[in-house]
């Protein structure tokens, strides 16, 4: 009887080492077992069973006899549970297996209870049942049942043989998996200075298997799960040395290379997990250094023929650094991307790999697989696999169709798509030399390092500030070689000579992160064409990385032959090309990018397509308009685009242009048509036939993403060419406006379409085009008249659009975002234009817009107010009463809106409402004033009052408006008592926005309203208690305000009344006096580097308030100023020479005057002080006078010299 414990014991010893190290041949032989029906112990066999109907039969079978036990310490027990552990292991789990997480916690409780620690193979077991079924059926234990096994598993771990260790932490890897913050009491032991993790993972550790599983346990501890809460900081910092250790030690003696990659691939993805889920700052220049330099070395870890040292930290420098690289190896030559080979193909051995069990570390999903040429033999990377397949290693033996939908789909995945559950095996059985050899999966292994290491520094990216990154610009980013040196290890050394298409694409999802956002950084770059100079500039450093970035990625572009890796390329030129300061570096590099992304438009790969568009649109839309695109865009129709004739076809006549208007034919409106150049341009037709016509064959094999039976060209592709066809209508609207019915045509299929992202599209285009046309209306346009869009044809797309779709898109509640846009798009109508469209047109936009600011929805509201701001400045509307109030009513009840976006663009609005009731203050006609409502003038000032304590966005037009309105009173308003107070409040209103520490916007619009203020003749200006106290505001600006413009605003304001009385008292009058010059006196202090450029402004100003001062000034006025000019005379007396020799020099507009004007202020002055009429005796007007014809002296002799001198020059 005792020899029959024994066997059974053997039995499980034997299986538990099958398990561990033959775990195909255990799988084939329990398969055995339950085919044969058989039992150990001589127990009778039972008849073959059929499949189960249900799927978790088996479990539920399996844990019904397990609940059974009892703990027992008898061999023939410990046989059986044995047994029982292998069945469970060994049981097929399905997809769906209907296995509740509850049970299978239950389970392995009752697992682990049967288990004493003291017996160690049971222990090892039971934590291999513990991984498996976790991973297996992707199962994260509650709360209740971990605090058990986490108990259970740390004493194992104590307690239990070295040789138990590897079995017990990856159990214990697979319990705190999403579950760290449940495991917050077991961290000091886990993770404390002597924790059991830290001291496992210790580089001092013999066994690196163990060491390997405890790193996998803290990169598991350090996964972030969404709503709760994550690793104390202290955890974060221990967790990431520890990361960061391995990742700078070099590989030990006792570890093989599999295990060496495995491990770096955990440390990566812990360093990771840190950065996003518990978004740990790298505040510390050391700490920050340290990653980055591991995080180089790692990115080219196994690279063939590389091998780069680098230094313990990485420092931020302008220039290259630390690029020291071993001598490469003569059998492994470098492979050259410069010359790629497209005619030499050679056949590669390919893995497949079987279905096997994940285990929950984290891993990338490499199901995808990639195909990897032998080092030394790749050659510009054409040969490694099939245009528009991954190359899938597990279906590699089969003739997968190019076009197939699975390649599409799975060319979709982004290289840094993270997978929750690993599927791959931690035995090396899998790997056999008959499926690959050692080196295909070595090669492999060090491709996920790779992969790892950029995803690592994709997280650290987005966790630093750009102007941090850019310090370590140049260790990642190339330069262009100096003669004779090697070209410096970059992410484009990845790019061009990885042998993975996934790795390449990861240096390329990289570096589109770093080139994101650079724009500032870059536009200091500028060629230069001096070279003797005894340094190279920053700026030509720079310049000199972005032309070997251009050159590098047309390398890769031209070399690469997998789609999903030519995407990314195209993607990354995109965002290089958006940042570049092409207008400050020579021509030909956007000519090249340009030429070489001609034919990829015509690509089979739909995703290829797109990101060709969207890289020309990012051509058209930098630093527009550029000469150089301005003369690729003329290029023949057929240049580049391969022998695709069809490419650009025409379109047939539209139908809707039979609704023109009766007085002009079509013939008529093209022949009014600007006379433009007779090259079309062919990128708009391109644009034009990818949107509205159908796709041609040689494009829908591959277009995976399209409706089934659609004829168009997918949605991602006439989306990307209704954005490129805004961007040349906002950048080189000469050539849209070409084009301009032919567009309206596109505009009108795109809107009456169901599909609501191409109506948003379309929409978007047609204000772009509105909105080209009133700039090249405006009278400052650059636009000789010959060459404009007559306003004849400008009326009739406006009628097109407005009889097609449009009106209908306003009315589409069910899309708020559509409405919005069509919206903005009908506020982009040129108003000359509008004044000549039919009445009914005339009355339907304006009836949509009131309609529409009733809506519930915040978008379209304040889409609407903006838009009826825009119509009440328009001449043919302005003079309308009616219509003013209307707008004014709806503009009012916007204000109150929850919405602070409705609220600013109705602020807005009412500021542009308060302008067209100025700009009709001046008009022969009073009837409007007469007319107005007094009382809805009221409710205007006290909503502006309102709105004057909101928001910032807010404020700043709110105070326009108020100014205005101050501006607009008639006599007749304030005399009425109600309007007294009202106006009182609104000035006090002003005068405290003035004063207050507001942004620099809301105080400049305070000093603008003031000055309004002043303007209004019918307001008590020198004698109301309120006049003062704007004064001494105003005063206190001009002398005290850290921002120049503001000071410039308030001087001007001073300088507006035009009566001496409305300056009040003597005292009031020169405590304004000796505010200015004071101010005149501290122009030119300021610490802001930025406001020196608006120093000479503002001495014009006040030098034009002292003059205007001088130009009102009594006899009583007269002492005050003499004595200010016996204290700062010669002062005074230069910056008024200053101010008639050269006049303003700053972008205010307020102050252009011409010298003839300057001159005859002072003389006026002069004239106005003379006439003053003082005390005999007086010496104050006689000093006055000396001082300005002084002035005007100097002011003729050095004008007299300046002809002399220019009339001996031309002799």
């Amino acid at each position: 009887m005792s020899a029959l414990p024994s066997s059974n014991f053997l039995r499980a010893y034997t299986e538990s080492a099958l398990r561990k190290y033959f775990p195909e041949l255990l799988r084939r032989k329990m398969a055995a077992v339950q085919v044969a029906g058989s039992l150990p112990c001589g127990q009778p066999r039972e008849t073959p069973r059929e499949p189960p109907p249900e799927q978790d039969d088996g479990f539920c079978r399996l844990s019904a006899r397990l609940r059974a036990l009892r703990p027992d310490d008898s061999s023939s027990s410990r046989a059986e549970i044995h047994l029982l552990f292998d069945q469970l292991i060994s049981e097929n789990y399905g997809e769906g297996s209907g296995v509740a997480p509850q049970d299978v916690s239950a389970l392995l409780v009752q697992a682990c209870q049967l288990v004493p620690l003291n017996q160690n193979h049971l222990v090892s077991k039971v934590s291999q049942l513990i991984h498996h079924l976790l991973n297996r059926l992707q199962v994260v234990v509650d709360e209740q049942n971990l605090d058990f096994l986490l108990t259970y598993t740390t004493s194992a771990i104590q307690q239990c043989s070295s040789w138990t260790h590897v079995d017990i932490l990856q159990a214990l890897a697979a319990l705190v998996y999403c579950n760290g913050s449940k495991c917050q009491k077991y961290l000091p032991d886990l993770l404390g200075k002597s924790g059991l993790l830290m001291k496992f993972s210790d580089l001092s550790r013999s066994d690196p298997e163990v060491r390997r599983a405890a790193v996998q346990c803290m990169v598991n501890l350090c996964l972030s799960v969404p709503g709760q809460p994550y690793l104390e900081e202290s955890y974060q910092n221990v967790c990431f040395q520890a990361f960061l250790t391995i990742l700078q030690s070099p590989k030990s003696s006792n570890m093989d290379d599999v295990t060496f990659c495995m491990l770096l691939q955990n440390a990566l993805k812990g360093i990771q997990s840190l950065l996003n889920g518990g978004k740990m700052k790298l505040t510390q220049t050391e700490q920050l250094g340290a990653l980055l330099a591991v995080l180089k070395k790692t990115m080219f870890h196994g690279l063939p023929g590389l091998n780069i040292e680098m230094p313990a930290v990485l420092y931020p420098t302008p220039l290259p650094q630390y690029d020291g690289r071993s001598p490469v190896k003569p059998h492994q030559p470098e492979p050259s991307a410069a010359r790629p080979s497209v005619t030499k193909k050679k056949k590669h051995k390919v893995k497949p790999k079987k279905a096997q069990e994940g285990e929950k570390e984290g891993e990338e999903d490499e199901s995808s697989g990639e195909m990897e040429t032998t080092p030394g033999i790749r050659s510009g990377r054409v040969s490694m696999c099939q245009e528009n397949t991954w190359c899938s290693s597990s279906r590699a033996m089969q003739s997968v169709p190019v076009d197939g939908s699975r390649a599409a789909a799975r060319e979709q995945v982004s290289p840094f798509s993270p997978s929750s559950w690993k599927r791959l095996s931690n035995s090396e059985s899998d790997y056999s030399d008959a499926e690959g050899g050692v080196q295909g999966k070595m090669r492999l292994y060090q491709a996920k390092v790779r992969q790892g290491a950029l995803a690592c520094f994709l997280s650290t990216i987005k966790s630093i500030e750009k102007k941090v990154l850019y310090g370590y610009w140049s260790a990642f980013v190339p330069d262009t070689p100096e003669l004779g040196s090697p070209q410096s290890v970059s992410l484009m050394t990845l790019t061009l000579k990885d042998p993975s298409p996934k790795t390449r694409a990861c240096a390329l999802q990289v570096l589109s992160a770093i080139l994101e956002g650079s724009k500032q950084f870059l536009s200091v770059a500028e060629d230069t064409n001096d070279h003797r100079r005894a340094f190279t500039p920053f700026s030509v450093t720079i310049a000199s990385s972005i032309r070997e970035l251009h050159r590098c990625l047309l390398l890769a572009l031209v070399a690469e032959s997998s789609s999903q890796t030519l995407t990314q390329i195209i993607k990354c030129l995109a965002n290089l090309v958006s940042n570049s300061p092409y207008n400050r570096l020579k021509l030909s590099l956007l000519t090249k990018v340009w030429n070489h992304i001609k034919p990829y438009i015509r690509h089979k790969d739909v995703n290829v397509r797109v990101s060709s568009l969207t890289l020309l649109g990012a051509i058209v839309s930098t630093h527009a308009p550029l000469p150089e695109v301005q003369l690729l865009l003329q290029q023949p129709c057929s240049s580049g685009l391969g022998s695709s004739h069809s490419a650009t076809p025409y379109l047939s006549t539209p139908d809707w242009w039979k609704k023109v208007p009766a007085g002009l034919s079509l013939e008529e409106a093209s022949s009014s048509s600007p006379k433009g150049s007779s090259e079309p341009c062919w990128l708009i037709r391109l644009c034009i036939s990818t949107v509205v016509l159908p796709k041609e064959d040689s494009c829908s094999g591959s277009d995976a993403g399209s409706a089934t039976g659609s004829t168009y060209e997918p949605p991602p592709m006439r989306l990307e060419a209704l954005q490129v066809l805004a961007h040349l209508a906002r950048g080189y609207f000469s050539m849209a406006q070409l084009y301009l019915m032919e567009l309206g045509e596109v505009i009108c299929k795109c809107v009456g379409e169901t599909n609501s992202s191409i109506q948003l599209h379309g929409v978007k285009l047609l204000e772009e085009l509105g909105m080209g046309l009133i700039q090249q209306h405006k009278p400052d346009s650059s636009t000789a008249p010959e060459q404009r869009v007559p306003v004849l044809l400008v009326v009739m797309f406006w009628t097109a659009m407005l009889n097609g779709p449009l009106p209908r898109a306003l009315q589409s509640s069910e899309h708020p975002t559509l409405q919005a846009s069509a919206c903005d798009a009908l506020s982009s109508i040129l108003p000359e234009a509008f004044s000549s469209l039919p009445s009914d047109k005339q009355i339907l936009c304006i009836t949509m817009l009131l309609g529409l600011n009733d809506s519930k929805n915040h978008l379209v509201k304040a889409a609407t107010s903006r838009a009826l701001g825009v119509y009440v400045l328009f001449p043919c509307l302005r003079q309308d009463v009616i219509f003013v109030a209307d707008t004014a009513n709806a503009i009012l009840m916007s204000l109150q809106d929850k919405s602070l976006n409705v609220r600013a663009k109705a602020a807005w609005s009412l500021g542009n409402l308060t302008d067209t009731l100025i700009v009709n203050i001046d008009t022969p006609d009073p009837s409007f004033q007469e007319e107005f409502s007094g009382l809805l003038l009221l409710k205007m000032l006290q909503s502006a009052i309102q709105a004057s304590k909101d928001k910032d966005k807010v404020k700043s037009n709110a105070v326009r408006a108020l100014g205005n309105l101050l501006h607009f009173l008639q006599p007749s308003h304030i005399e009425r008592p109600r309007f007294a107070e009202i106006v009182e409040e609104s000035i006090q209103t002003l005068i405290s926005t003035v004063v207050n520490e507001a942004t620099m916007k809301v105080r400049w619009n305070a000093c603008y309203a003031m000055g309004n203020v002043f303007k209004n003749t019918s307001l008590p200006l020198g004698t109301a208690p309120w006049a003062s106290q704007a004064y001494k505001a105003l005063t206190s600006v001009v002398t005290s305000c850290k921002n120049f413009k503001v000071r410039i605003r308030s001087a001007a304001a001073l300088a507006i009344p035009g009566k001496r009385e409305q300056y009040g008292s003597l005292e009031q009058y020169t405590q304004i006096w000796n505010a200015l010059v004071t101010a005149l006196q501290k122009s030119e202090d300021t610490t802001d580097f930025l406001e020196f450029k608006y120093c000479a402004s503002l001495r014009t100003h006040i030098c034009q308030a002292l003059i205007h001062l001088l130009s009102l000034a009594s006899a009583l006025d007269l002492p005050c100023i003499k004595n200010t000019l016996e204290l700062n005379g010669g002062m005074i007396q230069s910056y008024i020479l200053q101010f008639l020799k050269s006049g303003t020099e700053g972008d205010d507009p307020g102050a252009g005057h011409t010298p003839h004007e300057r001159n005859q202020m002072v003389r006026m002055a002069l004239q106005h002080i003379r006439g003053v009429q003082t005390p005999a005796g007086d010496t104050a007007r006689r000093a006055i006078v000396g001082f300005l014809e002084d002035i005007l002296t100097v002011y003729c002799d050095s004008l007299g010299a300046q002809v002399a001198l220019l009339g001996s020059s031309n002799q």
